[in-house]
């Protein structure tokens, strides 16, 4: 994030003394903010309304995991996060292609919120059907519509980012970065967190009733109505209210430079390393997305899951401030090499939180205020070793960025980073179910493992019920732990190399 100047206490009693005339316009927009809250209120509200299908995207595997779907069905839903990861494939698009009397974001933004809106608007006559789909969830036309739905914010997410740099006075530039941090987090929190606990009719009848009903405040076809109206009406507004700005963009590369400086870029041997070092880092925690299914799959409440999340906010705001203290030299990868290990071992930890669930559950299926307590302090403790990685890797991307392509540099970087932890979850969901031994019990019948659905059918129908001789949520954690150390002492040399690179192998020959 871009820091604002401070002003010069000995400057600051009379303005008439500035004598340049590009410091007194820096310092009028400090002072005299002009209607600059409006901009800033209206970027959060953009950001805002981003994150409201990225947290909703993540409430349906909850959803699903109470309809007992399998972990290879989870694993084919959880590519509706990929958008996200794949955005620079068609960003130079979004950047190249503009009516000029429309406005060079506005071109983008209006048309692909309208599309958003109305696309929730259909999913809310049509989501109860596919997630009831005779007696099964459709989770083929699950992932294809929130996998549109996050498309199209990944979308919006690309106008916005390059809106804010001219909405903004150059000197308040740097608000733009909170206001994508905090807007998305919110729209995040409201899909995920408010929705999933006034979903859940037990939450609702526990803390905010006081007659029981059999369903929750909000239903899912309800809330996508909701939020279908609100982009339809805000887009509206903004697309009739708010002026875009002329840019300068004489300096602007095409579609096809755009392309072609990143085949420039990746045929860089160190980025070629860096590449190979971020696809693969991730894998030794993938089993960590499948731990929050497992503890639902355990009697855990989704909602009280969700709600632990509300305390973890200010601890992610905090973290990466004090953790920067740190990543600030010359060596940045350092903090990330030492923080792989502890974050490999909580991979053991989630393991024994989920065994020892079960223990904590009383009779009537509640669970005790200090379960949630050390469920929490686990999720701290390790969102502690999360930043700790995430802070230092964005240190070491600003310190080998090229500064004459820095955005299209550090939008290649990013985009790798979060495929490289996107495809090793997927993969984990896919294998829980092929790592798992089942049998069937109390049925005559024999050799039934319960390997598909037809088995499962065959062993109750019969009488018997199919019990899980070996989770393999566990066998996939002690793997990945194993692997992830292996990659330690491999992946650890190499990140030493790249550190100590002179900057001339980062830079692009244009």
């Amino acid at each position: 994030m871009r820091k604002r100047q401070e002003i010069d206490a000995s400057d600051s009693s009379d303005i008439r003394f500035i004598k340049n005339e590009k410091d007194k316009d820096h310092r009028l927009s400090v002072w005299n903010w002009n209607g600059e809250g409006k901009n800033i209120a209206l970027l959060f509200f953009l950001y805002l309304l981003q994150g409201i299908p990225l947290g909703l995207a993540a409430s349906i595997p909850l959803l699903l995991q109470n309809r007992k779907v399998s972990y290879k069905e989870q694993a084919e839903f959880s590519f509706v996060y990929w958008p996200f990861s794949l955005k620079l494939l068609w960003a130079p698009i979004i950047d190249s292609l503009y009516s000029s009397r429309m406005g060079r974001r506005k071109t983008w933004l209006v048309p692909v919120q309208y599309v958003l809106g109305f696309s929730m608007l259909f999913l809310s006559t049509r989501v109860n059907s596919y997630l009831d789909s005779d007696g099964q969830p459709n989770i083929q036309m699950l992932t294809l519509v929130f996998f549109i739905l996050n498309f199209l914010a990944a979308t919006q997410d690309i106008a916005v980012d390059g809106w804010a740099l001219t909405m903004l006075h150059r000197s308040n530039v740097g608000y733009a970065s909170t206001c994508n941090s905090v807007g998305q987090t919110a729209g995040y929190f409201l899909g995920y967190v408010l929705f999933v606990a006034f979903e859940s009719a037990d939450f609702c009848n526990k803390y905010l009733r006081t007659v029981p009903q059999p369903n929750g405040l909000l239903t899912l076809d309800g809330f996508l109505y909701f939020w279908g109206m609100t982009f339809l009406i805000s887009t509206t507004l903004v697309w009739l209210l708010k002026t875009e700005k002329k840019e300068e963009i004489q300096d602007d590369l095409s579609i096809a430079q755009t392309y072609k400086l990143l085949m420039k870029i990746f045929k860089l041997p160190a980025i070629q390393w860096t590449v190979v070092i971020l696809m693969t880092a991730r894998i030794g925690f993938s089993a960590d997305a499948v731990t929050a299914l497992k503890l639902v799959e355990k009697g855990v409440p989704k909602a009280q899951l969700a709600l632990l999340l509300v305390p973890l906010v200010p601890l992610q705001i905090i973290l990466p401030l004090l953790i920067s203290r740190y990543t600030t030299g010359p060596r940045p990868m350092e903090v990330y090499l030492k923080a792989i290990p502890y974050r490999l071992m909580f991979g053991l930890v989630y393991a024994g939180l989920v065994w020892i669930t079960p223990s904590f559950k009383g009779q009537d299926g509640q669970f005790p205020f200090y379960y949630y307590l050390l469920v929490l302090v686990i999720y701290a403790l390790h969102q502690i070793t999360v930043y700790s990685m995430f802070v230092a890797i964005m240190a070491f991307f600003a310190k080998v960025s090229d500064p004459a392509v820095g955005g299209t540099y550090m939008t290649l970087l990013n985009t790798v980073c979060n495929l490289g932890g996107n495809w090793p979850s997927t993969l984990a969901l896919w294998s829980v179910d092929s790592l798992t031994w089942k049998s069937c019990q109390g049925s005559p019948s024999e050799g039934n493992s319960c390997l598909n659905p037809a088995q499962v059918l065959a062993c109750t129908e019969n009488g018997g019920h199919c019990a899980t001789e070996l989770d393999g949520y566990y066998v996939e954690s002690v793997v990945c732990i194993v692997f992830g150390f292996v990659w330690l002492r491999w992946g650890g040399k190499i990140i030493k190399q790249l550190q100590s690179k002179d900057e001339s192998a980062w830079k692009v020959q244009q």
